[in-house]
This record gives structure tokens, sequence and C-alpha cells, in this order.
């Protein structure tokens, strides 16, 4: 029996080694002042700037795609979905006033594709550029065995900075306080079980498909510029858990949301999902984020202020709601 290697057994070092010489360039767009060092070792090295910092906090998030890579392998369309690997994370970072500063990913595959990979590697430096965030390292893992040939997954990982007093953790909210709603750019990254069930395969593989497989809005900048002119109390990533399971979170003991329906235009792909599906509306508030992927809360005299200063920042902002004596649940009426 002739000698066994590891190309034999399914894995292609010299491939992934191609790979990563393909990314090296597209990774280094991605540096910030603080990252030391590029791609390739064993580690990614940051140092970060805590001048007027009194209590420097890490803050970190991880998260995947879930099953809309389904959807991207209908559509032989990679690239957005890195973009949603990004978002996910930092949109979860930015939540808590932490700045994000650097981002790992992780692919894991039965197969090396480097064309794909390289697709979705366009996608993650994308999103990083989009929220000023450095891609400092990452893992591809061909995994022969675990996963069939066109079998993959993402996952992604952020760290982000923040000064312990500045920290935001929703304690500052009162009853009276305005909940803004800040627009998605469709479902995001969440629900897709649920809506890839309302659609047959060939609408999944049309114009439907493109639709849902745009990518996750990354709030990141925008947020990072309106906290430096408002006082934001508490902020809500709507997504997995979709209103009902998010905001919650965020609302300090004594209080509840009160959501007005109809205070802001619910994108068309909601209303067909809910429709095709025969979905409860109850359904579809705690799985989807309905056109809203971001909830904050300010005080009711810089509502309106705070609506104006996102849309001078590229981002549809709507009162949608306030904070209302209750025990951390949300009514829609």
């Amino acid at each position: 029996m002739p000698a066994l290697t590891y190309r034999q057994a399914g894995v292609n070092i010299d491939e992934a080694d191609a790979f990563i010489a393909r990314i090296k360039p597209m990774v280094g767009s991605t540096a910030r002042p603080e990252v030391l060092g590029g791609i390739g070792g064993f580690s990614g090295l940051f140092r970060p700037s805590l001048k007027g910092m009194k209590e420097p906090v890490l803050v970190s998030s991880t998260d995947g795609v879930g099953t809309k890579l389904m959807l991207a392998d209908k559509l032989g369309k990679f690239d957005t979905v890195g973009i949603d690997l990004v978002a996910m994370s930092v949109d979860d970072v930015i939540v808590t006033g932490a700045e994000p500063l650097f981002f790992l990913d992780y692919i894991a595959c039965g197969r090396l594709d480097k064309a794909q990979l390289a697709q979705v590697m366009k996608g993650v430096v994308k999103g990083c550029r989009e929220a000023n965030c450095a891609l400092v390292g990452g893992e591809t893992a061909e995994l022969p065995g675990l996963y069939a040939p066109r079998q993959w997954d993402l996952a992604g990982f952020c760290v982000g900075l923040v000064d312990r007093s500045k920290i935001i953790d929703g304690r500052s909210c009162r009853k009276g306080d305005a909940v803004i709603g800040l627009a998605s750019s469709g479902l995001h990254s969440n629900g897709f079980s649920l809506a890839r069930s309302a659609f047959s395969e060939k609408e999944l593989k049309g114009a439907i498909g493109r639709e849902l497989l745009k990518p996750t809005r990354i709030y990141t900048r925008a947020i990072l510029a309106v906290m430096k002119k408002v006082k934001i109390k508490a902020m809500a990533h709507i997504t997995g858990g979709g209103f009902y399971d998010n905001i919650p979170r965020v609302v300090p003991d004594g209080l509840g949301v009160r959501v007005r329906a109809g205070s802001w235009p619910v994108p068309r792909i909601f209303r067909t999902i809910q429709e095709r599906g025969g979905i409860a509306g109850r359904e579809m508030f705690r799985t989807l984020n309905m056109g809203i992927g971001m909830a904050v809360a300010v005080s009711p005299r810089d509502a309106e202020r705070t609506c104006r200063l996102f849309a001078a920042h590229g981002q549809r902002a709507y009162v949608i709601g306030g904070l209302v004596s209750g025990c951390r649940e949300v009514t829609i009426e």
C-alpha cells in the first residue's frame, strides 16, 4: 500500500496557502494604526490607544450567519454573507457604547474552494472597513468527514473598547424615554429558517432570494458619531428573538417598552413572508426585525434631534415608541 498523504485524506495545505496569499492584500486594507504586523502569524497584534480612559473595558462578541449560508449556496453569491458576519458581531459590541477595534473570522468547510472563499473574504473585508474594524487574523479549516465537500460554516469574533464610565447598559433609562428605531436593510441574518420555508426553491433562486440575501446593515460609524452629541441610554440589536426577546435585555427592572406599530415603514419583504407563510403577527415580531435593526433609547427631549442626527449620517431613524411602567416586557400596539 503506497504511503498515505494529507491531500489524499482530503486536506490540501497548498490550496490553503494559496488562498491566504490571495487574500492578504484585501486584509491589509482594513488595517488601523494600532495594528502591529500582518496576517500569517500565530496570532494578531493590536496596541489600543488608552489615552483619556480612566478604566478601559474590553468588550467582545462572537456570532455567525446561520442558515442564510444556504441561500448564498442557492444563488452562488458569497460576498454579502461576509458583510453579515462582521455586522453581527460589531453591532453587538456597539450597543454597549464600545468602539469595535478588531475582528477575526473562522471558516470551516468540507473542501476548500478558493474562488468561493475569496468572495466571502471580500465581504468580510468590506464589512470591516464599514465598521473601521481591523481584520487581524482568522482560520480556514478544511474538515473532510465532518463536512460534506460543499458544506461550510462561518463564525466571527470582535473585540471593542469603552471607558467604564461610558458603558451603555440601560441603567439611566426612565419612564417616558423615547425609543428610536434604526431602519434595517432587510432580514439581516436571523429568521432564515422561517423565511425560507415560506417560498419555493424556484423563488429562492430568483428575485426573492436576492432580496433575502441583502447584507446586514452596520450601524457602528453612525452610532459612534451620534453618541458624541446625544446621551444614548440603551441600545438593543434586533437579532434572533426579534422585538420581544432583544429589547427587554437592556431595559431595567420596573420598565417596559410600548412600540407603536405603523410608526415606521415595514419593508414589503416582511409582509410577503407573513402572507405566504400564514404567519401570526407576534411570531413575525418575535423572529424577524420587521425593518428595525437597532433600537435606541434617549430622553424624550432628544428624540427628534437624534433622528435628524442619524439621518445626517445616512441612517433612517424613527420614533417607534417609549418606555413605560412594566416588567421588562414589550407591547406592540
